[in-house]
């Protein structure tokens, strides 16, 4: 299929039962979900979209719904409110295309409408193509990290914080700077280096190798204990960088099989502690 112009697509705040509809299917069909349990409500999507969530879809010239994004009104333990983005989805097919930034676009305008200043979402930490696109495309900070964010084994999370109102962004000069040469033999390892920042300051910066791809996991034995190990240093890395109050600020892939995070020591800001309650 033909990749789509970006100019032909139009994001829009989905509204009626046909479009949740669509947009469950979209969302079931892009998570290959077949388990009930993990299936969305249409009406679920309704009763958000009215009661400060949000229901979002980007379409095709011929009115094909091929991305959806939703969220909900949340407020942590230190009473902050906030938008949380639960999912956003792209149909194969038009990856790659600019989708997922205008879902993301249209739901911060949603969520401004809300009165909500930011936003808030999750991802796995070894999906680094996630990460590329929160940190260094949108401009957001990985805050806060949850082992086993679902109750399943297998689903830590990252949790992203987007501030929809910032007019500086305080890390600017860091999403895109050229980490050290690590590699496969560093996925989950920290290396701490000093880091000099555009207005000559230095400071302590740690960073994480990941896989640069998502990596494949089959029922042997021996795969499936690598992988394993993976994700258990990756998770003692993240729960000590960010427990330690750093924040995570970009990832970038330096070779074919490895990216890398990047984490700093958070700035000081009125509206924030040391980490999110989450």
């Amino acid at each position: 299929m033909p990749q789509a112009s970006l100019s032909s697509l139009r994001a829009e705040t989905l509204s009626s039962g046909e479009e949740f509809r669509a947009a469950a299917a979209l969302y079931t069909r892009v998570f290959g979900y077949e388990r009930p349990e993990f299936s969305l409500n249409p009406n679920l999507l309704s009763a958000l979209a009215r009661n400060g969530g949000s229901a979002v879809g980007v379409r095709t010239a011929d009115d094909e719904l091929i991305g959806f994004a939703y969220g909900f009104a949340g407020r942590d333990a230190r009473g902050r409110d906030f938008h949380y983005s639960q999912a956003a989805v792209v149909d194969a097919a038009h990856q790659g295309e600019g989708v997922g930034r205008m879902l993301k676009e249209r739901q911060r305008d949603v969520a401004l409408g809300w009165g909500h200043r930011t936003m808030r979402w999750t991802f796995d930490p070894v999906l680094s193509r996630n990460a590329h696109f929160n940190f260094t495309s949108l401009g957001a900070e990985g805050v806060g990290f949850v082992p086993d964010y679902y109750g399943r084994a297998g689903t830590d999370r990252v949790v992203v914080e987007w501030r929809l109102t910032r007019d500086d962004d305080p890390f600017d000069d860091l999403r895109r700077v050229e980490p050290p040469a690590l590699g496969r033999a560093d996925w989950g390892r920290v290396v701490h280096g000093p880091l000099s920042r555009r207005d000559g300051s230095v400071e302590e910066a740690a960073w994480l190798a990941v896989p640069a791809q998502a990596p494949a996991v089959s029922d042997d034995g021996e795969e499936r204990a690598s992988h394993d190990l993976l994700r258990a240093n990756v998770r003692q890395s993240l729960a000590t960088l960010i427990g330690s109050g750093a924040v995570l600020v970009s990832c970038v892939r330096v070779d074919p099989s490895t990216a890398v995070y990047l984490a700093v020591e958070r700035p000081s800001h009125p509206d924030s502690g040391k980490e999110p309650s989450v």
